[in-house]
């Protein structure tokens, strides 16, 4: 057989496949008994899909996570692990996921479970991380609801100092300063001072408590409106599927860069922002030879991508079989990587300014990442302003909101997927409803005085920890167990070409060996969770490792309970039966057996060169 038979290209089992397929206009061919396999809809067009994906993982970690995350690991230095980690485990992994959800037209637990039985507890610890990762994703867009509701006003709030602060102050020796202040004009009082606007956030959002003896407390009221509206518009999204997501993607992955690129603008034309863009990209070669920054990277590269949650596979499990996916995924993971930069830019460019206002160097303003950077040392930059600060407010946190919803939709439609999968006669609406409530329920926890702490707790055991396990379990069971021979007959088949020795050596080598070699390094690093400074109480600590456990338990007790029910086979053959890839394969049986015809010609060839182990293996991964 030659190469393009084996290609699918001139083989006659895939051109018959596709006739069937082209036929029925894209659709899955009816089954011998006359009803379709599957009704699962599709995207409305291409773009569609594409969009959602843009806004699903241009969010949150691109505005304030990693331009700090970029800063405090070597500014421009940075960029270097940063674009290698993309390269090699980044965009493979989005890529594999891409395809996967496509090949297979399943959401992400019915995926893992057609793949191989053992798998299936991977896509539901998947789910697990995805519902924690939500619910406390719509709590920062609550937060960012409250700051933009309250900069409809002349005076920002956060601007000024209060007087209720004042006796609290004196009790800790420490003084307030106001935020639109350009200097501390009280140089003779020596105490701590700290801005108007990080008090305003503990003191008057979060109402915030750092001893968590006496529980976390009852949910602050305003906050826990604001979750509901971000709930509510969620739902509203979401409620039809990929028919509704997929309309309003256009708005949720265009109009942030409208803002953003205003914001820029404007950066650059403030005093001292040219100084704060420097110190975004000002490098240290020294910082590269740190592992922790290589860590970073791979961290920072996973949470803005969104890959191991599910969202991308449950994503492309709506495409048209034969959709171009690899040029998607090049346009999605490039484009991320411009707005973080973008962002960066835009960012630290205000950050500069606000240290030319009080006459410091940027690194004197520049505290801290994540919801610091989004709700302390910008807003205090902004009451600085003096031209509209108002206006540039409600910019930033209205960009904020909209990337936070083209995100959280995405992992509340993971969530509607799974139910749907099982249930398949719920209407969709209602699946919506009960998951976007259930959301909101476990958010309340977030919106209380303790909710920081718990925000902490829970991005720490199910947004990085579950996600870091179940990732190297999916690479792992995809490029080794199943094999990567097979999953790269499964796209040449689908995409009607070879895959490239760039997907084949990191699917097969550089991803999964690096993923674990970090991992390792990970758990060798393990402390004591703290946050900000505080100590866990040991019940709350011991919740988050409850959620990890359980999370990783119930993987070992699907393959328990496969092993236990195919006893009847004896040892091994429960054990081949438990691992077994029997029901994977394309929906629809015209293709399926198409597909099936083109593997068994595919793998017949290949074996009749009678190669060694290592010179197989090495023919599979340069495609030859």
């Amino acid at each position: 057989m030659t190469a393009d038979k084996r290609t699918g290209l001139d083989n006659p089992a895939f051109e018959a496949g596709n006739e069937v397929f082209d036929k029925t206009n894209g659709q899955i061919p009816d089954e011998p008994n006359g009803k379709p396999e599957t009704e699962r809809p599709q995207w409305g067009n291409g773009l569609e899909f594409l969009m959602s994906c843009v806004a699903m993982s241009v969010g949150l970690g691109n505005i304030w996570r990693f331009p700090f995350t970029a800063y405090e690991n070597g500014g421009g230095a940075f960029l270097i692990p940063y674009i290698i980690i993309l390269t090699v485990i980044g965009r493979p992994l989005y890529y594999m996921e891409m395809t996967l959800g496509q090949f297979s037209n399943r959401g992400n637990v019915r995926f893992f479970k057609s793949l191989s039985p053992y798998l299936k507890g991977v896509g539901y610890g998947q789910v697990v991380g995805s519902v924690c990762v939500a619910t406390y994703y719509c709590c920062l867009m609550a937060i960012t609801l409250f700051y933009l509701v309250h900069s409809f006003t002349g005076d920002l709030p956060w601007g000024t100092c209060q007087d209720e602060w004042t006796e609290e102050l004196n009790a800790i020796n420490k003084r307030c300063v106001d935020a639109t202040a350009k200097g501390d004009d009280n140089t003779n009082d020596t105490r701590e001072t700290i801005s108007s606007s990080e008090l305003f956030f503990t003191k008057e959002v979060l109402k915030e408590i750092t001893d968590l003896s006496d529980g976390i407390g009852m949910p602050e009221w305003r906050l826990t409106l604001c979750l509901l509206v971000s709930w509510v518009i969620t739902f509203l999204v979401s409620v039809r599927g990929v028919q509704s997501s997929g309309k309003a993607s256009y708005f949720l992955a265009l109009f942030p860069y409208v803002i953003m690129i205003t914001l820029l603008i404007r950066a650059a034309t403030l005093e001292g922002a040219a100084e704060g863009m420097y110190y975004f990209i000002k490098t240290d070669w020294a910082k590269l030879a740190e592992p922790d920054v290589w860590y970073a990277a791979v961290t920072q590269c996973f949470f803005s991508l969104n890959v191991g949650f599910g969202s991308i596979i449950m994503f492309s499990s709506y495409n048209a079989f034969d959709h171009n996916i690899n040029r998607d995924a090049l346009i999605v993971t490039t484009l991320d990587t411009f707005t973080s930069l973008l962002s960066g830019v835009t960012i630290f460019g205000i950050l500069g300014n606000l240290a030319h206002n009080l006459g410091v160097t940027p690194d004197k303003v520049i505290n801290s990442g994540g919801t610091g950077l989004a709700f302390i040392s910008y807003p205090d930059a902004i009451a600085k302003m003096e031209a509209v600060p108002w206006l540039f407010a409600i910019l930033f946190f209205f960009m904020l909101f909209v990337l936070g919803v083209g995100s959280l939709v995405a992992l509340h439609g993971t969530a509607n997927t799974v139910v749907q999968d099982i249930f398949p006669k719920l209407a969709g609406w209602k699946v919506s409803a009960c998951t976007a409530t259930a959301g909101f329920l476990i958010g309340l926890m977030y919106v209380t005085p303790g909710g920081q702490f718990m925000l902490n707790l829970v991005d720490y055991f199910g947004g990085t920890f579950i996600i870091f396990i179940f990732t190297v379990l999916e690479v792992t069971g995809v490029a080794w167990v199943y094999g990567l021979e097979n999953f790269c007959l499964d796209l040449e088949f689908m995409l009607k070409r070879k895959v490239s020795p760039y997907w084949r050596i990191t699917w097969g080598l550089i991803t999964p060996f690096l993923l674990i070699i970090i991992f390792v390094y990970f758990c060798a690093k393990l402390e004591r969770l703290k946050y900000a400074g505080h100590d866990y109480p040991d019940g709350i600590l011991g919740f988050g490792w409850a959620v990890l456990g359980v999370s990783v338990g119930q993987f070992l007790l699907w393959i328990v309970w496969y092993v236990f029910r195919n006893r009847s086979y004896g040892f091994p053959e429960m054990i081949n039966k438990t691992f077994t890839h029997e029901n994977w394969g394309p929906t629809g049986q015209a293709r399926l057996e198409s597909w099936k015809k083109f593997k068994e010609d595919a793998l017949q060839e290949n074996r009749k060169k009678e190669k060694s182990f290592f010179w197989h293996y090495f023919d599979i991964l340069i495609g030859r």
